[in-house]
């Protein structure tokens, strides 16, 4: 913890009233010269200090910043945010993460950021924020399960996102395998899961999460993308929603861990907007289509092909054909290109 933490810690247990400045200097042991400097500092961050003569100082309000004293302030997780990495500005988390991993970080070290300037999606697409209007951070995971099951790791955080939306706002986003949140069919939420592994072991697993929590109509690409203010009508919490996430992802993590994959693929089902719909679904320079009829037991999508036959996906990215207006009785072709 930081010297404006520890003050921030003793403004907030004392809040809403003054703390004398003597009682400050005594509980961090420094001179009352430290503690205005810690003030001071403290308001560059955003937040909102009042000091009077004869009286201390006491804290008035805090600045919607995903700043580390903030989330950790009533979090509650045991491992999720155990090391927190705050970026004003990041070109992606997940590289940051990706590094810190590789570097031994622990399990649950999170990395978050106001704003990304080199954010990325599937299939090499940007993804970008205005500052302080998404919710944009990384995770370093480290389970102990096989290369084959990573897939499931996009899944269990997928959940745990769901709910962690609806939990804060109401809303209750549906999940595009593999890795989108939709409201209304737009996307609101990405989530990127990136391995090292050996042949036979996961070293670490990163996921790198954005979502469109406060971004206005025009921020966002049309037709394609919506944000839980513009759909909730009102501004959301950030910290709050970041809180209530890792507090899911916790639990849901701890699950799969604990309970196999079986309950994970039974709670990403019920919120599923792919399984029983037409798709198509592009790998590379395929592309595959047919009716998206179930996930197995290491997270594969199952595509049932025009000839009966079913193919087994790891990954691609999904288009819903039936939105177009396709007649159930006319030809799916499966085709490159």
């Amino acid at each position: 913890m930081t010297e404006p933490d520890h003050l921030l810690s003793v403004l907030r247990r004392h809040a809403p009233s003054f703390v004398s400045g003597e009682e400050v200097c005594r509980e961090l042991n420094v001179t009352r010269q430290a503690v205005w400097k810690q003030v001071q500092g403290l308001r560059h961050q955003g937040y909102g200090v009042e000091g009077r003569p004869r009286q201390g100082y006491r804290l008035l309000s805090s600045p919607d910043r995903l700043l580390p004293a903030e989330i950790q302030c009533g979090l509650g997780t045991v491992a999720l945010g155990c090391r927190i990495v705050y970026l004003e500005r990041a070109g992606s988390t997940s590289d940051v993460a990706r590094d810190l991993a590789r570097q031994g970080a622990p399990e649950g070290t999170l990395v978050v950021t106001e704003e990304q300037t080199a954010g990325r999606g599937r299939r090499g697409r940007s993804w970008n924020c205005p500052f302080g209007r998404g919710l944009l951070f990384s995770l370093v995971l480290r389970p102990p399960v096989r290369p084959a099951c990573a897939p499931q790791v996009t899944m269990v955080a997928a959940v745990a996102l769901a709910r962690a939306i609806e939990k804060v706002t109401g809303l209750a986003p549906g999940i595009k395998w593999p890795n989108d949140l939709l409201l209304e069919g737009k996307k609101v939420c990405g989530i990127l899961t990136e391995m090292d592994a050996e042949p036979e072991v996961i070293n670490s697993v990163v996921i790198g999460v954005g979502l469109n929590a406060n971004l206005a109509e025009g921020e966002l690409e049309p037709g394609r993308a919506t944000s839980l203010k513009l759909q909730a009508g009102k501004d959301i919490g950030r910290v709050r929603l970041l809180q209530e996430a890792l507090r899911q992802l916790e639990e849901w993590y701890r699950i799969w861990q604990v309970g196999g994959f079986t309950v994970i693929r039974a709670e990403w089902e019920k919120r599923s907007v792919t399984l029983d719909r037409l798709v198509r679904v592009r790998l590379g320079d395929i592309s595959l289509a047919g009716r998206a009829v179930g996930v197995d037991e290491e997270g594969a999508l199952l595509l049932e092909l025009p000839d009966g036959a079913t193919q087994r996906l790891l990954a691609g990215e999904v288009t819903f054909e039936d939105s177009y207006g396709r007649g159930p009785g006319e030809e799916w072709e499966c085709r490159r290109g």
